[in-house]
């Protein structure tokens, strides 16, 4: 290209300027279509690794008359079953086909998408690509098709380890850093789109970290290479020809794709899939907390600039936190040496953090850092347990009387009041009978029920209480006061109320 400018500029010197624009206009024609193309390396990439990458093959055997099963979202046996249900619906109708008729059970297959981690036959895929399966297979490139064994799943992350045998040499891929990658770099995306065999594609990075609520460690690269149904559990390659992502989820009216695709980035997968290679299974860190955003409200109440960190809502009786001193209206700030900057931050790096770890925790209470230290414990999937709180133990309650402060009515908890409003036994502090419609209480959705069991993280036991907490904090010329409100069922939030 170097000498075909030359070529170009030398002798539109020797006309004048308008030679030289001449000469320009025609360098930038011949320039443009190559541009419009992309960088040329793409070929080569796709060369390099399409052997490495694979179609999954998934075989289910379903009773075709209990209704449509319940399949995980994005399964690919969804389509199958909608279309079904559908032909069913009409032919029930009394239409053509009359009365619905028992039907055997059928097998049916889809096809997915997979890429090659090691030549000793590892194969990386989507969990719901796999999850509702009997039978799992993977097509080789050459169209050779091989048993696979489930090794291990996660849903969290909707990822799966599957493990082929052949006599026949793999070719495999290596995983990348995602975190280098930059908004607008080349990416290209190979997979198995409409079970059409391998496909290629090729679009940049649109955006990173995205949060697109399907779980608690959302932390997708978004990408406009298309992406279609079939690409789930294919890779997402860099220019270096290193898999950067695993392709999982579209946005899309039609299922098509209208670029807007989402993979997980290899600094999610690869702790994930070693753990499953290791143990078949996920072992993630556990702190014990229940957490919520930290607001601009709640960040100048508690004295914290910039606006950043997780707000602890809730305490596990259970869990590490508490015995470590963490209470409800810190701010965790940072974990393990790691920022927490916003609230989804602070699941992913503990999930990340060894079980049994003694770990620094650096926490913001009432507008100081204070440092604590957990010995981590480790999540367990088959315990779904809700966060209980136990406040500081209240004094007993003498006067049940009926209080109205900031839009609230408040009462104190008797055992009627308990049993009215099915409030535990461990729920303590102050009870609101109603709310004031047009008041902040009520903007902030707080509900009669509901039990105030912190004002500014110290325990109250009475309406009376309140009002005086209250009252001292407008003569401090406070304008926000931190609430610690509980659901009947024990469940934690924190609420930041205007005071008026």
């Amino acid at each position: 290209m170097g000498a075909l400018i030359s070529r170009l500029v030398k002798p539109a010197l020797r006309h004048g300027l308008a030679a030289i624009a001449a000469a320009v206009i025609l360098w930038l024609a011949l320039i443009a279509p190559a541009a419009a193309r992309g960088p040329e390396g793409i070929a080569d990439v796709a060369e390099q690794v399409i052997d490495a990458v694979v179609n999954v093959s998934t075989k289910q055997s379903v009773d075709m008359n209990s209704g449509t099963p319940d399949l995980q979202p994005g399964s690919p046996f969804e389509q199958f079953f909608e279309d079904f249900m559908k032909k069913r619906g009409k032919e029930g109708q009394g239409g053509q086909g009359g009365p619905t008729q028992p039907q055997p059970p059928r097998r049916v297959s889809s096809l997915g998408s997979g890429f090659i981690i090691d030549a000793a036959g590892y194969v990386v895929t989507n969990n719901h690509v796999i999850a509702d399966a009997d039978e799992v297979s993977v097509i080789l490139n050459d169209g050779t098709t091989l048993k696979a064994e489930i090794v291990g799943r996660d849903t969290k992350t909707d990822l799966a380890l599957l493990k082929v045998t052949t006599d026949h040499p793999l070719k495999a891929v290596k995983f990348g850093d995602s975190d280098k990658l930059r908004l607008g770099e080349w990416v290209i995306a190979i997979g198995n789109p409409f079970s059409l065999g391998g496909t290629v594609t090729a679009g940049i990075v649109s955006a990173r970290n995205r949060d697109i609520n399907s779980g608690p460690y959302d932390n997708y690269i978004q990408t406009d290479a298309a992406i279609n149904r079939g690409n789930s559990g294919g890779p997402l390659f860099n220019l270096n020809g290193d898999v950067i992502g695993v392709n999982t989820a579209i946005i899309s009216p039609s299922g098509g794709s209208i670029g807007i695709g989402f993979a997980v980035p290899s600094k999610t997968v690869v702790p994930v899939i070693e753990q499953l290679r290791q143990f078949k299974e996920v072992r993630r860190g556990w702190l014990g907390v229940r957490i919520q955003q930290v607001t601009d409200e709640i960040a100048e109440t508690l004295s914290i600039k910039p606006t950043k960190g997780a707000l602890v809502a809730g305490i596990d009786d259970k869990g590490p936190a508490k015995p470590a001193g963490i209470a409800p209206g810190d701010v965790i700030v940072k974990f393990d040496g790691k920022d927490v900057k916003e609230m989804r931050d602070l699941p992913r790096i503990v999930a990340d953090t060894p079980v049994g770890k003694d770990v620094e925790v650096v926490v913001v209470r009432k507008g100081k850092e204070e440092i604590k230290t957990v010995k981590l414990g480790r999540l367990d999937d088959a315990e779904k347990k809700q966060a209980a709180l136990t406040p500081k133990e209240a004094a007993p309650e003498s006067n049940s009387a009926v209080k109205k402060t900031l839009g609230l009515n408040l009462s104190g908890l008797t055992d009627e009041l308990r049993k009215k409003n099915n409030i535990k036994d461990s729920v303590k502090g102050v009870l609101i009978t109603g709310v004031d419609q047009n008041s902040p209480a009520a903007e902030k959705r707080l509900a009669p029920g509901m039990v105030i069991a912190e004002v500014e993280q110290e325990a109250v036991g009475s309406p009376a209480d309140f009002e005086s907490r209250i009252a001292k904090l407008k003569q401090a010329g406070k304008k926000l006061v931190m609430l610690l409100v509980v659901s009947p069922d024990g469940d934690p939030s924190i609420v930041v109320l205007g005071i008026q």
